[in-house]
């Protein structure tokens, strides 16, 4: 599913809720626009997805349709939707290492990690230089303010949670991602290296799925991580997107599970991770 029709879809969501209401309350969608002083064509906007009503709308709405109890709900609904896809040219307004800081309490409060990547080395596992190098492409290609070491400082810290009692970190890498170039040999050694390191700890369940394996079942698809099985953030080439609600999150629940079935661990992960590791060192 693309960002923008997850997006109507949830739009259409919230606009059935609010058509349900209207309709149990025994009045038109004309009507309604009339005794909320409304364009007659907003309402039938806002119920078809099309348009997305404003905190002031909803509350208009269920007054009128005196539904005051659900408003609450649906206000939150509607918070959890504008939140949902969030431009990064938005998001990083202030700078990369503003980005950075707006998901620290979500891994603070997380128990069980879930993440998948198909291109890249995951933030927590990226040694300085290999982060620096990411978040300094970002920058050059989205022409964000400069402020790479704050950012750069920002992200390794945050690698402490690989170590915090009781977290869980459950990781699958394409064998791509092994390969891909980020800068030169030393850089990716060390990378490299520091995958074999992590590769061991007790918090960290690191897989890798083999360039060679059957894919029949399931492809790669774009990185995302899954936070307590809760919540998931999706990484887009135009945006960042937070997902919630169940029936997607469970999309990406059995997607991980699928991919996890094709990623080896242990000796056969490590070897993986060796031999993409010679090639740069020589």
């Amino acid at each position: 599913m693309s960002d923008s029709s997850t997006l109507r879809e949830a739009r259409l969501t919230l606009g059935k809720r609010l058509r349900s209401l209207r309709q149990e309350y025994g009045i038109t969608a004309r009507e309604l626009a009339q005794r909320c002083g409304w364009h007659e064509s907003k309402c039938s906007r806002i119920e078809l997805g099309r348009s997305a009503p404003t905190p002031a709308d909803i509350r208009a709405w269920t007054t009128t349709c005196e539904a005051e109890e659900q408003t609450d709900e649906l206000l939150a609904m509607a918070r959890g939707i504008s939140g949902m896809y969030i431009e990064w040219r938005t998001m990083e307004r202030a700078g990369l290492k503003r980005a950075q800081e707006t998901v620290l309490p979500l891994w603070e409060q997380t128990q069980r990690f879930k993440a998948y990547a198909h291109c890249m080395v995951p933030g927590p596992l990226q040694t300085e230089a290999y982060t620096r190098a990411v978040l300094s492409a970002i920058k050059d290609r989205r022409d964000v303010p400069n402020d790479i070491d704050q950012a750069v400082q920002t992200r390794i810290n945050k690698q402490k949670v690989l170590s915090t009692p009781g977290k869980q970190f459950a990781i699958v890498l394409e064998e791509s991602v092994l390969h891909y170039r980020l800068g030169d040999d030393n850089l990716m050694v060390e990378q490299l290296s520091r995958l074999l390191e992590i590769v061991v700890l007790p918090t960290v369940s690191l897989g890798v799925i083999p360039r060679d394996a059957d894919r029949y079942d399931m492809w790669p698809v774009e990185d995302f991580w899954l936070f307590d099985d809760r919540q998931v953030h999706v990484e887009l080439v135009s945006a960042f997107l937070t997902l919630k609600q169940t029936r997607e999150v469970t999309q990406y629940t059995n997607a991980f599970a699928a991919l996890d079935h094709h990623a080896v661990y242990g000796a056969r992960a490590i070897a993986l991770i060796a031999t993409a590791l010679a090639a740069f060192a020589k």
